[in-house]
């Protein structure tokens, strides 16, 4: 241990910052293994950074403690970290119509960051045990999610139907009653001919749904397609209803 509150030795210095490297390391390896935006890199340059800063602001201006009029504030720059962050966080969030994915890897490298910081404070164990409680978080939790949504599906679905009043609520009632999940709705419409005659506007409306019993689904479709004013349904194609994060 160093003899003095605000200087380091080298070697104290460089097994902080192989420490960084590992537990860093650690939680982008669980995102590089599941293919996630932000891998195993991202988070050991994330986390080495951080424990530099700290190491700096608690470290590198140590020669001035002890000027009457200097103030040393060992927080001021890891404040600044756990704000700045947040533009590599964003950079991994996608947006998909109502399907947001990319937030548990923005979570794991702003998490990353604060652990980063832990170590160049020094502060091992809170390191040691937010490391452990992340990777729990993002494997353990992860496969348990996966066990409850075993079975679930993504489905896709395009109905083109004459345009007419009250025709979205009811097509959300029918799904709603099947037990079907609407994920993400998208919507066009265009004059065509119809059987009701030219020029009637008809309206293109196509579902991401979550699909559990397949007998519901095609229940749930069937009494769509049944409908006068709808042309026709068509069903697209079939996804893993698991989340990426």
């Amino acid at each position: 241990m160093t003899a003095h509150i605000w200087y380091i030795t080298h070697w104290e210095l460089f097994v902080r910052l192989m420490l960084s490297a590992l537990l860093g390391g650690l939680i982008g390896m669980e995102r590089e293994w599941n293919n996630h935006a932000a891998g195993l890199r991202t988070h050991i340059l994330v986390c080495l950074g951080s424990t530099t800063i700290m190491l700096l602001s608690v470290y590198g201006f140590s020669e001035f403690v002890n000027e009457p009029n200097v103030r040393t504030d060992p927080a001021r720059l890891a404040a600044q970290v756990i704000s700045g962050i947040g533009f590599l966080g964003a950079g991994a969030i996608m947006r998909n119509g109502n399907m947001i994915k990319g937030l548990t890897t923005a979570a794991s490298v702003w998490v990353v960051a604060a652990i980063g910081l832990c170590v160049g404070a020094g502060f091992i164990t809170g390191a040691l045990l937010c490391t452990l409680f992340v990777l729990i978080s993002l494997y353990v939790l992860n496969k348990l999610e996966k066990l409850h949504l075993k079975g679930r599906r993504n489905r896709e679905l395009e109905i083109e139907l004459v345009d007419q009043a009250g025709s979205l609520t009811k097509i959300t009632a029918a799904f709603h009653g099947h037990g079907i999940q609407i994920l993400n709705m998208k919507m066009t419409s265009s004059p065509s001919e119809t059987p009701y005659g030219t020029g009637m506007s008809v309206m293109v409306i196509q579902l991401t749904l979550q699909v559990k019993h397949e007998d519901k689904y095609v229940a749930a479709m069937d009494e769509i397609a049944s409908w006068t004013h709808v042309l026709s349904v068509q069903a697209g194609s079939i996804r893993s209803a698991a989340s990426a994060g």
